[in-house]
């Protein structure tokens, strides 16, 4: 069998925790700031872990892991 290939988005975008589960980047951070309130910038600061059904998809793009 050939070898699957990795979606080269999706090793950009995300990493694996040790103990298997996906953590990406908050979206909503990036410019237009002002128009929200300092409680949902802080609370968007650093990175999020993905839910069960989100990391299901994310994991069929990385067949081999990170």
């Amino acid at each position: 069998m050939p070898k699957l290939k990795t979606k080269s988005g999706a090793k950009k975008r995300f990493k694996l925790t040790a103990s298997g589960m996906i953590k990406a980047g908050v979206a909503g951070k990036r410019h237009r700031l002002m128009s929200h309130s300092a409680k949902y910038i802080r609370q968007n600061r650093g990175t999020k872990v993905m839910t069960a059904s989100d990391a299901k998809i994310i994991k069929t793009y990385l067949p081999y892991g990170l």
